[in-house]
């Protein structure tokens, strides 16, 4: 891919009146009605598991919403499930009956085929496409190893990960070895993903931002790379999240172009002229609205998108998104008004 046409394919070419183009993460969420009646009916695997409803929550954003892209509903857990681990969905959230314990643990783990043990993902993707008909793009999207790591160890969401901190220090070998495995996993998904027809992949590592400079640079971005050197060549733009890792810009940004990512998702924390100031025209940046301004009344919220659109008026690729996903009890008005801002004002 040229580097004419990176910049997430020029902002997804924007057509067709040269508008900022928007999409939220996680649009699929608790906030949109079908996706409330559907989940009442139906376990969230299940829900993953099944193409067609996984495709109808996938599409509600761009039917309701009018957004310019469809992230495919599925969870980031997948693969680890699809690698020996036991994952279910309760009230909490995730959560693992068999977390990795030691060594051991670990090496029984097997890198799985894709298609074989994930193939469902891959059916949800075409009976997207089926549904969406080429009108916009379709996007997969897999988490990363530090972040699938800390599910893998701890067994259920933390605040601090102890699990995984610790073994950073305790027995890094072990640690290594462990996200070397879900690194070749992870590859070979996404580029499932992508010979389904995912038209881009993005790579969540959303608790990235909470290790120390040296872990972060040794066990997130090293494998953040690790990945997107292994989805090179792959014909479709590459997306990297790291969440909370405003003060490793500058190592994102020499990593992005050393290897050519082709965007960058922004959180709520990171300033955008200090985005653009780093990263320049070297990539797209989507972002980087906070969730929770979608509470704020209405004036107020247009207000804040357009502070944003103008914060990013010179940037070739800027795309709108929030700074991670949305919340569960987010009003749908309020996000329909967001997104109309956006239209009107760009």
């Amino acid at each position: 891919m040229s580097h004419e046409d990176s910049l997430l394919i020029r902002a997804l070419r924007r057509q067709p009146t040269e508008r900022t183009p928007v999409w939220f993460m996680r649009q699929a969420g608790r906030y949109l009605p079908g996706y409330q009646k559907i989940r009442g009916e139906t376990d969230f695997l299940d829900l993953c598991k099944t193409p067609d409803l996984a495709a109808e929550v996938s599409v509600e954003p761009l039917e309701v919403l009018d957004v310019d892209a469809v992230i495919i509903f599925s969870d980031i857990l997948v693969p680890l499930e699809a690698m020996g681990l036991k994952v279910e969905f309760g009230d909490s959230g995730p959560c693992m009956s068999n977390p990795l314990r030691d060594r051991a643990d670990i090496e029984v783990l097997n890198i799985p085929d894709p298609v074989e043990s994930t193939g469902f993902v891959m059916d949800v993707i075409r009976a997207v496409h089926e549904r969406v008909q080429g009108k916009v793009p379709v996007i997969g999207f897999a988490g990363a190893p530090w972040t699938l790591s800390c599910y893998a160890l701890e067994g259920s969401p933390s605040r601090t990960f102890a699990a995984a901190q610790r073994l950073i220090y305790e027995s890094p070998g072990d640690l290594h070895l462990l996200m070397e495995k879900i690194a070749d996993t992870v590859i070979a998904y996404l580029r499932a993903q992508v010979e389904a027809g995912a038209n881009a992949v993005q790579l969540f590592d959303s608790w990235g931002g909470m290790l120390g400079h040296e872990a972060f640079d040794e066990f997130s971005l090293h494998y953040c790379r690790r990945i997107m050197e292994g989805l090179d060549g792959c014909g479709v733009p590459r997306i990297l999240f790291i969440r909370g890792a405003g003060n490793h810009l500058d190592k994102i940004a020499k990593m992005v172009e050393e290897v050519g990512v082709e965007a960058v998702g922004l959180d709520e924390m990171t300033p955008p002229e200090q985005a653009l100031t780093i990263f320049g025209d070297r990539c797209a940046l989507q972002g980087n609205l906070p969730p929770q301004a979608l509470f704020a009344p209405q004036e107020e919220l247009r207000r804040r998108v357009r502070e944003l659109l103008d914060a990013f008026k010179d940037h070739p690729g800027h795309v709108f998104n929030l700074g991670h996903g949305i919340l569960p009890p987010t009003p749908v008005e309020n996000v329909q008004v967001g997104v109309d801002e956006i239209r009107n004002y760009s």
